[in-house]
């Protein structure tokens, strides 16, 4: 059975970016390569059954523990009170890692199809890097994700609408209180709320529409739980639009999952999200067999 490694780079501040390898499994001749990128305040551990399906269907996985999270936060500040702190230079120097990653996987992987996934802050990070280089991705997967202005955008608490007495706290993330009670317990894992981990400058960093014109028609999927707090439905249609209308990309596909909230990867219908990922992979980038 192929195995996964691990790896990092050192980025332009001296942070060790940690990040893993997942090849496709024995017997499968790979058609492409996804780069996962996490979302705030967890990491790339948590994405396993996704990780798994891809590489079953022919597809290398490189997943980086972004700036302050998971392993790369634990070297980075080498205690856990401090995980999802980005340090120096910020969000930017979060945008420029992911880059640097993708020009890694490129060139380790000359001549294969590369798509880039990002869940909800990690959406974000892919909508920046899409805009600074929209020519270098063959397809992109944006789940959890939001259209990035102050009234799409929620910087409410994530979990107002399950608030009370009995709330757990996290029933935000999925309807399965197994998700709430793993996220709880996982010791790279942080519940400390966006605003609070990179302060006000940095969070209006993460502001910003999609860039006109771009220079090639990538196809883009966009994934959301119908009870999304983060953005959801309406939010995620808008950037939809924008997509359309101000990149000029005319493959821009809106799948939206009843009663789902915001881990779609983590809901009691995850094998249809992931499915259905893979059947939309299935359009864009055919197997080699």
């Amino acid at each position: 059975m192929a195995e996964s490694r691990t790896a990092e780079f050192t980025d332009a501040h001296g942070i060790a970016i940690v990040y893993d390898v997942h090849p496709v499994a024995d017997g499968v001749r790979p058609r492409g390569v996804v780069q996962l990128l996490h979302g705030v305040g967890e990491h790339a551990g948590r994405y396993g059954s996704l990780i798994a399906e891809l590489t079953a269907a022919g597809f290398i996985v490189y997943a980086d523990d972004h700036r302050g999270h998971g392993r790369t936060g634990m070297k980075q500040h080498g205690d856990a009170s401090r995980l999802g702190r980005l340090g120096p230079g910020g969000l930017r120097a979060v945008v420029a890692d992911v880059w640097h990653l993708t020009e890694l996987i490129r060139a380790e992987n000359p001549g294969l199809p590369l798509v880039l996934l990002g869940h909800s802050w990690g959406s974000f990070l892919s909508q920046m890097v899409l805009d600074a280089h929209p020519d270098a991705y063959d397809a992109v997967v944006l789940s959890g994700s939001a259209h990035r202005t102050p009234s799409d955008l929620n910087s409410m608490p994530l979990n107002a609408r399950w608030k009370g007495p009995e709330a757990h706290g996290l029933e935000w993330l999925s309807r399965d209180p197994a998700v709430w009670a793993e996220f709880r317990a996982d010791p790279l894992t942080t519940e400390v709320p966006l605003l609070k981990l990179f302060g006000p400058i940095e969070a209006v960093r993460l502001y910003g529409r999609p860039h006109r014109d771009y220079p090639r028609d990538v196809p883009v999927l966009l994934m959301v739980g119908r009870d999304d707090p983060v953005g959801g439905p309406r939010s995620v249609h808008r950037l939809a639009d924008d997509y359309r209308n101000r990149s000029g990309l005319s493959d821009v596909t809106t799948l939206v999952y009843p009663d789902a909230r915001h881990e779609i990867f983590n809901e009691l219908q995850q094998a249809e999200v992931r499915a259905d990922l893979l059947a939309w992979l299935d359009k864009h980038i055919p197997s080699r067999d």
